[in-house]
């Protein structure tokens, strides 16, 4: 940009320390649960499991997946995973392969086929008109079974977000099933406690539904809790897992920062890309209501990660990118993600420069303050936490904290020959 040279902040590192109580060997107790669970031990033998697999980034969830098929194959049943993602991977069959591939989840990998279709089966109707519908493959087994995370939602609230249930309720949809309920999303406020009593209900009616494999991950991406669930006891366990996976939720370290940096977005940590809860901004994309913390005034965001596959859904929440980042969009699948959800604004595009020397001067030349009194901050992504770069005008905040660490002097910010931050690792980077 044009114009007089502007000041940038120094920033120094920060480490947080947040609860880590994790699982030493996630697949054994996986393992440990279902030997212990009634539900589990009466299927028999020569019997199909279909096992849904979503699209989450959740921590060691391939060795997960594997100690459940291999629990199944002990048993002598036949197990087979299908995708349960509603419209994630291009709302095709081979896109969403693609993305249990991407997580580590392939026959070799997990030792049972895929069985991917956007085909899905009646499974009734509910109270208010939303038709439910269900993949063909996980209605046709004799036992179905769910692996999901339980967390806090980037836009649902209640005490039932993202869980076993809502994967039973849209991710099993597939596309149709997920169209249908993110229609009705408006109508309950968003509120999937609301209804889910009622829909959980007619879908154990109506499908296999044996177990699920709920998981909570702490603040450090590391699992903390895995419990085999029965059908019969989903809302209770997604409402008590959803209080503790609360509390391990990471979080940024100060209430209010001009501007966050973000380095990489992607589905596979958070439906929108970032998370929502963490950077404030739940119930509008560009403006934290009054009861919501952090309060950001302006989010850039510098690249995708490889994982998701150019679907850059939550793009839109973002006020500038990186001409890299709108270069490598896959314009029809983060279309149809956000459309299908309900959230169309997910896909709008910022302003994007082409270096990132260019957004900062941008957004300097819009603040009065002195460059050490700008609030910056700049993270990996919002589930890596543990570490963020803070400006020097931070320094005064964490003098007198014990929950974080400053490591090292404030310096300033290199760039190299294109404009864009040298760093050890180009992690914003394609």
């Amino acid at each position: 940009m044009s114009g007089i040279a502007v000041e940038f902040p120094r920033f120094f590192r920060l480490h947080q320390s947040f609860a880590t109580q994790s699982l030493g060997d996630p697949a054994a107790v996986t393992t440990e649960q279902l030997q212990a669970s009634a539900a589990a031990a009466s299927i028999c033998r020569g019997e199909t499991v279909a096992i849904g697999v979503g699209s989450r980034g959740i921590h060691q969830i391939a060795d997960v997946t594997r100690a459940v098929v291999a629990w199944f194959h002990r048993l002598g049943a036949v197990p087979f995973v299908v995708p349960a993602m509603g419209s994630h991977g291009g709302a095709t069959a081979e896109g969403q392969i693609g993305v249990l591939r991407s997580l580590g989840i392939t026959p070799e990998s997990i030792g049972c086929p895929i069985r991917a279709t956007m085909e899905t089966v009646s499974a009734g109707t509910t109270s208010d008109g939303i038709a439910l519908q269900s993949d063909r493959w996980a209605a046709s087994a004799d036992h179905l079974v769910l692996i999901n995370r339980v967390k806090p939602h980037t836009r649902l609230t209640g005490s039932i977000q993202s869980g076993l249930c809502k994967m039973l309720m849209i991710g099993l949809g597939n596309h149709d099933g997920a169209v249908a309920f993110h229609q009705g999303f408006k109508a309950f406020d968003y509120r999937l406690d609301q209804i889910a009593g009622d829909i959980v209900g007619k879908l154990k009616a109506t499908l296999p539904l044996r177990l699920g494999v709920a998981i909570v991950e702490n603040a450090c991406e590391q699992i903390g809790h895995i419990e085999v669930v029965a059908a019969d006891d989903f809302l209770h366990a997604d409402q008590r897992l959803l209080r503790q996976a609360t509390q391990w939720m990471p979080r940024l370290p100060f209430d209010r920062a001009e501007l966050l940096i973000v380095d990489e977005i992607g589905k596979e940590i958070s439906g929108t890309g970032m998370d929502s809860n963490v950077i404030g901004r739940k119930s509008n994309d560009k403006l934290a209501a009054s009861d919501e913390w952090p309060k950001i005034d302006e989010i850039y965001v510098r690249g995708l990660t490889p994982a998701t596959a150019g679907n850059a859904s939550g793009i839109g929440i973002a006020e500038y990118t990186h001409r890299r980042v709108a270069d490598g969009i896959d314009r029809i699948k983060t279309r149809i993600n956000c459309v299908t959800a309900g959230h169309a604004t997910a896909a709008a595009m910022p302003v994007y420069f082409d270096s990132d020397r260019e957004v900062l001067e941008a957004v300097r030349r819009q603040s009065h303050l002195e460059s050490q009194q700008c609030r910056w901050l700049w993270i990996r992504n919002t589930l890596d936490l543990a570490e963020i770069r803070c400006s020097e005008a931070y320094l005064d905040d964490v003098a007198d904290r014990q929950d974080v660490r400053v490591d090292g002097p404030c310096v300033p910010l290199e760039f190299d020959g294109s404009g864009d931050l040298t760093e050890e690792d180009r992690r914003g980077d394609p």
